[in-house]
């Protein structure tokens, strides 16, 4: 696809083989495990470890045993609100990127509005990139997706939450994870020191910064498959 914008990115040196070998990871781990195990409560187990990290790196001190007992502090709850109404949004990113963005920020204890005309602009950019054909995988999109709302920060508040949500939502949108059982936040809060570094190169908005935000969101994704459900001991 000569016209596809989002081509070059795997050209990168090692961005294609990073994904390649993170999607294989993720496929296995669902395929062995996932096809025997699979249920909603393993999904609401899944959402509520994503709420708990990614409040965490929003900065939350709420424990994961202190949200399951009394729903943590104001972040926590936040993120446990978003995570609980998530899965409702994937025709909805689907079809119309920038009303779930807005729906998201919404959940998040947020207006729904940019705080601006050129965070606005910026929002409109993401959404036509998502709305856009493509043959670039999945999980390049997301980490694309992620990387843009959390350091354009197009709202007043918890754009972080907003952020990770939206990279899980993707990937549940664009078929990699339908079920939702990969925990990407919990590999970003294990990853925490390169992930806010890599976050800080992509805001440069240099080419090196960029590439090395992917590599890293490759291994990120790894780190969010060994944080499922599906891996506790039977």
């Amino acid at each position: 696809m000569t016209d596809d914008p989002l081509a070059w990115l795997v050209s990168l040196e090692g961005v294609a083989s990073a994904y390649a070998a993170a999607r294989d990871g993720i496929d296995v781990m669902l395929r062995d495990r996932g096809l025997r195990r699979t249920s909603p409560e393993i999904t609401a187990e899944s959402l509520l470890r994503g709420a708990h990290a990614s409040a965490v790196l929003e900065g939350s001190t709420s424990t994961l045993e202190e949200i399951r007992s009394s729903g943590g502090d104001e972040v926590a709850q936040d993120a446990v609100r978003l995570s609980v109404e998530l899965l409702s949004l994937v025709p909805v990113i689907r079809r119309t990127p920038l009303q779930a963005f807005a729906r998201m920020h919404v959940l998040a204890g947020g207006s729904g509005h940019p705080r601006g005309s050129e965070q606005a602009g910026r929002l409109r950019s993401l959404s036509q990139m998502l709305l856009a054909p493509t043959r670039v995988p999945a999980l390049v999109v997301a980490a694309l997706v992620h990387a843009d709302l959390a350091t354009v920060a197009p709202f007043d508040s918890r754009n972080g939450l907003v952020a990770r949500a939206a990279e899980r939502l993707v990937l549940v949108a664009r078929g990699v994870d339908e079920k939702s059982l990969v925990v990407p936040e919990a590999g970003h809060l294990a990853l925490r020191q390169a992930y806010e570094s890599n976050l800080r190169g992509y805001a440069s908005g240099t080419r090196p910064g960029l590439h090395s935000w992917l590599l890293y969101g490759a291994e990120a994704f790894s780190a969010g498959a060994e944080a499922s459900p599906l891996r506790d001991p039977k």
